[in-house]
């Protein structure tokens, strides 16, 4: 997977791309692409989603 702190350019395929959390699509070249990340047992944990809406979908799961 490439660097989660990067830009997502044209050098990201679908087979490095991260994966949105909740739906699970490659995520490529996406403007609305969202990171959350967090602190869990002294690690930095992180999650890619799509969007706004499944990022939100999985705050409520």
């Amino acid at each position: 997977m490439v660097d989660p702190t990067s830009e997502l350019g044209e050098d990201v395929t679908e087979e490095n791309a991260p994966r949105c959390e909740r739906c699970g699509e490659p995520i490529v070249q996406s403007p609305s692409h969202r990171v959350v990340t967090w602190v869990e047992d002294g690690a930095v944990e992180t999650a890619h989603f799509c969007d706004d809406a499944c990022r939100e979908a999985w705050k409520t799961d």
